[in-house]
């Protein structure tokens, strides 16, 4: 397990969602939520030794201080630099102000809040129940992960408790440690030790609590501290019901294979499932280019050279007639995946999906291996190998140069 966790390639992939037209395009039973009452609020380690004594911090000792989940959560692109924690510190009404390290990273198509964070602080911004578990604690001290319980059945796990932290060969493995409802915002966490491996930004997200005063009315206080940062500044009420803040704009510092296909990734929320990404983020991330076989397709510019690799080897392996044009569901949709706030490799153009009617998602699908060698062998991953599977999903899992 050792070589797992020290490889250095990271991205975040978790089941997608549907299986109607596209493969973002519905929801099934599994990507519904846990019900409230029970896993989603209870703080249950696995049992057995934790494994990653080269990622351990110190064990946080005594649980002190005020537990409650955050009001305000403000996220950057950038390290939000301690002299402007202060300053929101010192905003009146403000009670106090954790630092934590946050990014989205994207395994099997599905984007994942990941928060890097020192357990002893961070805890007291979790349910009561879950700042007072020792063992929680304890294990992401060790190295390990805690993941929100709604998100355990998608999460694939080997018969050892490891989760493969990307899709490539290389793509360290983190062991499940916990699963313990998070603060707004995340969906799991490690320790600061991983902060490296993750390639995440250091220190570009807040959370903060107001005591007795209206979070709203802190909105503008707080972004006036942050004057410069770009960041968001979202209430947790407003994220409770919605899942966001529709009134901010996102952004999603997205890290791993595909993170320099993607950059800094802002967008604003436009309801029934659909975003907007920036028009400069557009305009430098998306075109619409000729490929064999599909013709003219809308994609990110960075995923061309291999697509067109790829589907010149069909070609060449004399598989042409096994993609079927009329059957492309495209590449780039500026959407969530279909019943949730998440967002997809689609949405940043480094997916697409192919003969979409015969290859519905959870079943083994009709896709051609030769079909699927030519995809694989150009950097690609195919969603036909997940454990539930996506036949008709290919996605960019890095850049290759044809050259």
């Amino acid at each position: 397990m050792t070589g797992r966790l020290r490889a250095a390639a990271l991205a975040l992939v978790l089941l997608a969602s549907g299986t109607a037209t596209a493969c973002d395009g519905s929801s099934r039973a599994d990507d519904q939520p846990a019900d409230p009452s029970s896993a989603a609020h209870t703080a249950t380690p696995p049992s057995g030794p934790t494994l990653d004594p080269e990622h351990a911090v110190e064990p946080p000792g005594r649980r002190t201080g005020v537990v409650g989940y955050p009001d305000i959560v403000v996220t950057s692109a950038r390290t939000i630099e301690p002299s402007t924690a202060a300053a929101i510190r010192a905003v009146p009404g403000v009670l106090d102000v954790a630092s934590i390290s946050l990014a989205q990273v994207v395994v099997q198509n599905r984007a994942l809040q990941v928060a890097a964070v020192d357990p002893a602080t961070y805890r007291n911004y979790t349910l009561r129940e879950v700042a007072e578990s020792q063992e929680v604690w304890r294990r992401v001290a060790a190295g390990e992960l805690a993941v929100d319980p709604r998100l355990v059945r998608r999460v694939p796990v080997d018969d050892h408790g490891f989760v493969d932290l990307g899709s490539t060969k290389a793509a360290p493995a983190v062991h499940i440690g916990a699963h313990a409802e998070q603060a707004p915002l995340v969906d799991a966490v490690v320790n600061e030790t991983w902060i490296p491996d993750l390639e995440m930004t250091e220190g570009n997200a807040l959370l903060i609590r107001t005591g007795g005063r209206s979070p709203d009315t802190l909105r503008r206080p707080i972004q006036r501290a942050l004057s410069g940062a770009d960041a968001s500044v979202q209430m947790t009420d407003v994220v409770a019901r919605e899942g966001l803040d529709p009134d901010v704009v996102q952004t999603a510092v997205v890290v791993g294979t595909v993170a320099d296909a993607v950059g800094i990734y802002r967008y604003s929320v436009l309801g029934g499932g659909r975003i907007a990404p920036e028009p400069a983020w557009v305009a430098s991330h998306i075109t619409t280019e000729q490929v064999p076989i599909l013709g003219a397709v809308t994609c990110n510019r960075l995923i061309f050279p291999q697509l067109r690799a790829a589907l010149q080897e069909v070609v060449d392996r004399g598989l042409a007639d096994e993609i079927h044009p009329g059957e492309y569901a495209g590449c780039y949709y500026p959407r969530f995946i279909a019943g949730s706030t998440k967002l997809s490799n689609h949405a940043f153009g480094l997916a697409l999906d192919l003969n979409v009617p015969g290859n519905q998602r959870g079943t083994v699908g009709e896709m051609d291996r030769g079909v699927v060698a030519a995809f694989e062998h150009w950097g690609f991953t195919w969603g036909g190998r997940w454990g539930y599977t996506d036949p008709m999903h290919f996605e960019m899992r890095e850049l290759v140069n044809p050259g």
